[in-house]
């Protein structure tokens, strides 16, 4: 399986998804910059890590979502490629279309670090297959603009099309309905907030976060099989 992380200016957590890449997957992902046209060929999954590209000017992942790259990350998700956008990740994923709403700023307007308890709403995505759907999970968030934001009817037809993958149990940050993690209509893309990438091992405070990229890879040997 070929990954790839992403990495924009003012990225701050594309070691860690490499990290966490490399040791779920046994293989070293590919890392890819921002003004590169073109990704690899032959990738199997693509990550967009968290940070604060371009110091969130304009709006947060605003100006990544039109970086050179993102031509090629947007093309690739049209051709089915999974593509997990964390954090910073999840703020360009939605700029740049592949994932409606947006991310606004915190309604406490402060910003949020810790670890938080999330109920898994689906279980049968690429992403989330080795989890129980109903489960409780537990994963750390670390951000400002993490309130998911959409109209009445886009969060209507999210959560019919069971497309809300991820839901906070605790107040985190006034996202509408409690909205941790979203997927795209075709479930090979996935925008969240919290860091899954930083929960796979028990010296991490919990590994709930490796099952996530778990999913991936096995969804992939099935594929493949």
């Amino acid at each position: 399986m070929k990954t790839a992380v992403v990495t924009f200016p003012g990225s701050n957590c594309d070691r860690d998804m490499w990290v966490a890449l490399r040791d779920v997957s046994g293989k070293e992902p590919v890392k890819v910059w921002h003004g590169d046209a073109d990704l690899p060929d032959g990738l199997d999954f693509i990550a967009l890590p968290g940070g604060f590209s371009y110091g969130d000017y304009l709006r947060s992942g605003a100006m990544a979502a039109n970086s050179p790259i993102m031509r090629s990350v947007k093309a690739a998700a049209e051709r089915g490629v999974p593509v997990l956008g964390v954090c910073n990740g999840f703020q360009v994923l939605t700029e740049s279309g592949l994932l409606p709403g947006a991310l606004m700023r915190n309604a406490g307007q402060t910003f949020v670090c810790r670890t938080v308890p999330l109920k898994v709403e689906n279980s049968q995505s690429l992403f989330t297959s080795a989890y129980e759907a109903g489960e409780t999970i537990q994963i750390p968030v670390a951000h400002h603009d993490g309130n998911y934001f959409a109209d009445a009817e886009t969060l209507d037809r999210l959560e019919g099309e069971g497309r809300v993958a991820f839901r906070y149990l605790d107040e985190v940050n006034g996202s509408q309905r409690d909205i941790a993690g979203v997927l795209n209509a075709q479930g090979n893309v996935l925008g969240m907030m919290p860091h899954p990438e930083r929960a796979i091992e028990p010296a991490q405070g919990g590994s709930d976060g490796r099952r996530l990229f778990e999913s991936v890879i096995s969804s992939f040997a099935h594929a493949s099989a």
